[in-house]
């Protein structure tokens, strides 16, 4: 079985200034610099074949390069509890697109459609119990930004769990028009 994923990876200059945004939360377990990707659509897990299927249908997908830009700080929460730290980007028209013919595409391929609301964000953080200075660090950090980046493809990651936290691999990329 494979457990897949399709994302956009910042380049190295993003990643940089979110990595240095990082710190200073207790609870918070932190990504490293090579699980930083904004998620257009998990897939989930996916035998030998359906992944063949996946393949086929995501090098189908025909959408224009554009332009993203980090846009803040925020927080995912459940029951007043944070459970992700996030960087926004914008804008979200072009990213938002992208997500709905990948969307369109792994549904032809048989992958049951994505039902949650698409937000499109890179997780910087995800928390152990207690929020810990969250809303001091999106106060003080929040206003995170950087220069536009181009976008010029989207890559299918595989994504193996382990006890020290994931491990992504990325399996194809496809360019975008």
């Amino acid at each position: 079985m494979h457990r897949l994923f399709t994302a956009i990876r910042p380049p190295a200059a993003i990643r940089d200034r979110l990595l240095a945004a990082m710190g200073g939360i207790s609870g918070a377990r932190w990504l490293a610099d090579e699980q930083l990707h904004l998620t257009l659509r998990f897939i989930g897990e996916v035998d030998r074949h359906q992944a063949r299927d996946v393949h086929a249908a995501l090098g189908a997908v025909h959408h224009p390069r554009f332009d993203l830009a980090l846009a803040g700080l925020g927080a995912f929460d459940r029951r007043g509890q944070v459970e992700v730290i996030w960087a926004g980007v914008t804008p979200h028209e072009a990213v938002k697109a992208l997500h709905r013919k990948i969307d369109q595409a792994l549904t032809r391929a048989g992958v049951e459609p994505d039902r949650r609301a698409f937000a499109p964000h890179i997780t910087m953080a995800r928390m152990k119990g207690g929020a810990g200075p969250v809303r001091h660090l999106i106060e003080t950090a929040g206003g995170l930004t950087s220069e536009p980046f181009a976008v010029d493809h989207f890559a299918l990651y595989e994504s193996q769990l382990t006890p020290e936290g994931p491990i992504y691999t990325e399996v194809e990329r496809y360019p975008l028009d």
